[in-house]
């Protein structure tokens, strides 16, 4: 898998410092963060990238298919590398933790739904939203 960079470069974005300063921000990140925590990061790196120049950012890689916009339902556009390697989401809605998971029965199992229904499945998005159940002691 190329990284952001290189796939920036290959779509003919032009790539300034503080562009290649948040492509590296989202490359290394293995959450989901949102702009202002994307902001944040790069902040570290270069102490004159503004907000702005991130959410400008953010918006071109997304539009040229790099970046991943995800929605949590809890109102922020969180961002991921559009070529990860496939995985579902599992949102604690009490603490808004994105847990990544892959099961092979949800996948075989969507594949069944899709050919059932007269389709080839080439992708989808699975997000699921739950609270923690919490076993009192002494339970089973």
């Amino acid at each position: 898998m190329a990284d952001i960079i290189t796939r920036s470069v290959a779509k003919g974005l032009r790539m300034t410092d503080q562009r290649r300063v948040v492509a590296r921000v989202v490359g290394e990140a293995d959450d989901h963060p949102d702009v202002e925590e994307l902001h944040a990061r790069a902040l570290k790196l270069d102490p004159r990238i503004s907000l702005a120049t991130v959410y400008r950012t953010v918006k071109l890689f997304e539009e040229a298919g790099i970046l991943e916009r995800l929605e949590f339902g809890d109102g922020r556009a969180r961002y991921e590398d559009a070529e990860r390697d496939h995985h579902d989401h599992l949102i604690d809605v009490n603490s808004g933790q994105v847990i990544e998971f892959v099961d092979p029965e949800i996948e075989a199992l969507q594949e069944k739904i899709a050919a059932r229904l007269g389709y080839r499945l080439i992708g989808h998005r699975l997000e699921l939203l739950g609270v923690p159940t919490r076993k009192e002691p002494g339970t089973k």
